[in-house]
């Protein structure tokens, strides 16, 4: 049996956001956050439960927690970048920071937000960074005055943009604790938890994939699954094959400046193709207009006329 994708959405919640696994959270989290954000103990404030699944399957599948000082993290996979992601991404900050303000507290009982976004895809295309922190800063000067405001963003394809290398290519890259976990989320079907190179010799590490290699889901689960794991996979192929596409155009020309926009070009021929690929497909399972709207972005009018024709 093929092990389970840790992408996928469900399947990520499942490892870190059970109590039973919050040590692998905690790693998680200090192996993104600066010194000053580091937590020895969280309090996970929507942990994973079957029964709340059952009853709220479309619901967005982030985790929550609350470190003993009192910050919050927001931890989110995002499996494509379908529905303006960059407006999501603030509104998910935004709404974690509002909603510790209860009636009667002032301002002063506010604690710092940190959004953690794990991205299964390229989002900010000008730099080959693969973590990117932002806050609120003054223009010239660079103040971080808001300083209850973090954000960051983790692009797992900048990191193994190639679903062909091996091992050795993974260790290779392995730098520091965060390249560890990102090794297990790209290429976790490479890791043996009782024969991993030295650079992977990770209790946290090997602790989540043998969580990986037992899991079970259940009749519900497993369909979520299955349905988020073939839009995962329609993605890339759609993607991949587009941005060859682009490539092959750019080089085309014989101009470097070609070959940028050929890709650029690719990738958003990729996005187009896979969204109109998975409306088809949800709408061959009867899924509602709102649930294909919500997962690919597309109008009304468009599912319409993908119904009609």
């Amino acid at each position: 049996m093929l092990k389970i994708n840790p992408k996928v959405d469900i399947a990520f919640k499942k490892i870190f956001g059970v109590e039973e696994n919050k040590d692998l959270l905690i790693s998680l989290i200090n192996s993104i956050v600066g010194e000053e954000d580091q937590v020895s103990d969280v309090t996970l404030l929507n942990p994973y439960n079957l029964q709340s699944f059952k009853t709220d399957k479309l619901s967005i599948l982030d985790i929550k927690a609350r470190g003993i000082d009192g910050k919050l993290f927001n931890i989110e996979i995002q499996i494509t970048d379908a529905g303006n992601y960059k407006k999501r991404a603030l509104y998910y900050w935004s709404k974690l920071y509002i909603d510790q303000l209860k009636e009667a507290e002032n301002y002063s009982s506010l604690n710092k937000a940190i959004g953690i976004h794990i991205l299964n895809f390229m989002s900010i295309s000008d730099t080959k960074k693969y973590h990117n922190v932002f806050h609120i800063t003054e223009k010239e000067s660079g103040e971080a005055y808001f300083k209850d405001f973090e954000l960051h963003t983790i692009e797992l394809n900048k990191f193994t943009p190639d679903s062909k290398c091996e091992l050795s290519d993974i260790v290779a890259k392995v730098k520091n604790s965060l390249d560890v976990w990102l090794a297990f989320l790209t290429r976790h079907d490479l890791l043996d938890p009782n024969n991993l190179p030295k650079e992977l010799d990770d209790d946290n590490l090997k602790k989540a994939l043998t969580v990986l290699d037992v899991m079970n889901f259940s009749k519900i689960e497993r369909e979520a699954y299955e349905d988020h794991l073939k839009w995962l996979m329609t993605a890339a192929d759609s993607i991949q094959n587009a941005e060859a596409k682009g490539v092959a155009k750019g080089v085309a020309k014989g101009i470097v400046k070609g070959i940028e926009i050929g890709e650029a070009k690719g990738r958003e021929e990729g996005r187009e193709a896979r969204n109109l690929e998975m409306a088809k497909e949800m709408l061959a399972d009867n899924e509602p207009i709102a649930k294909i709207i919500k997962y690919t972005s597309l109008t009304h009018e468009q599912i319409e006329k993908l119904k009609s024709s």
